[in-house]
């Protein structure tokens, strides 16, 4: 029996992993969120640990509201980064492996084409600094990791599709940004990505997200096509939305890594979408 321990269990990509390995023989799966464990206390890490022996950790856990960071600095790098390094430190103890979920946000969002697994990190928000302060201590107290770098989530919980569907139901007009650029990656096809490698040696730095690209507009209207809504989507500029912290500009991540070991290959998000749209219903 293999045990893994999932913190942040409650979130988008926790629940999803829970579901996807409902039927699945031979593991046993340990839940934890905030309120079971505090990643950011070494001791409360090491016990659990110690405790179970799990096969691997998958870490979930994250403070992701890129502005709430701007002002709680550090409670982001307590949660991002050193929860981070203490379940790295952790794993090796007890020889688990680590799956480490990363952001499209360690980069500066200038660069044209696609960031590849090896291009310099860049981040310009305390966010994404937390996190690829975090991705550096996961190198460093690990040796059997797996960071996955992934953008735009969305699954079961708060995210931009259901935002979305919720102002349709009382606006006919909504302003979205259209300069800034990645790909909508949905929880499920992330968990099949990780499910390609864990059981693995593959260990490293990946990519992961959806095929394709687009802008926040166009995935807009994607969800109001797709949901029947006759919602129109007036394209406006980061500047012209205004936002508090800067958002990077381009997020398009290439799975580079993940090609070159055959393992998942991501969907498409117009397909990844429609698939989600039908399991809420449209």
């Amino acid at each position: 029996m293999k045990k893994i321990i999932i913190t942040g269990c409650n979130g988008q990509l926790g629940r999803e992993l829970n579901r996807f390995y409902a039927d699945k023989r031979g593991l046993e799966f340990i839940n934890t969120d905030v309120g079971e464990l505090d990643i950011t206390d070494i001791d409360a890490v090491m016990e659990l640990a110690n405790g179970e022996k799990p096969y691997a950790i998958i870490n979930c856990a994250a403070y992701t509201a890129v502005d709430a960071c701007e002002e709680n600095k550090d409670v982001a790098f307590k949660v991002n980064t050193l929860g981070a390094r203490n379940l790295a430190i952790a794993a090796e103890s007890v020889d688990a492996r680590l799956v480490h979920i990363s952001t499209d946000y360690i980069f500066d969002g200038t660069k044209s084409t696609p960031y590849m697994e090896y291009d310099i990190p860049n981040p310009k928000t305390v966010y994404g600094i937390t996190k690829s302060r975090a991705e550096d201590f996961v190198r460093q107290f690990s040796r059997k990791y797996f960071i996955l770098r992934t953008a735009w989530l969305y699954g079961d919980g708060k995210n931009f599709v259901k935002t979305m569907l919720r102002l349709a139901e009382d606006h006919r007009e909504v302003r979205v940004v259209s300069d800034q650029f990645g790909t909508p990656t949905s929880a499920a096809e992330l968990v099949k990505a990780i499910d390609s490698i864990i059981f693995t040696n593959n260990y490293g730095t990946y990519h992961a997200t959806c095929a394709g690209r687009c802008s926040w507009a166009d995935f807009a209207e994607e969800i109001f096509r797709l949901a029947g809504k006759d919602v129109k989507v007036i394209r406006v500029s980061t500047d012209e939305y205004g936002v508090a912290t800067p958002r990077p500009l381009n997020s398009v991540l290439d799975n580079y890594m993940l090609r070159m070991i055959g393992a998942y290959e991501f969907i498409d998000w117009h397909d990844a979408l429609a698939a989600y749209m039908k399991e809420l219903g449209y």
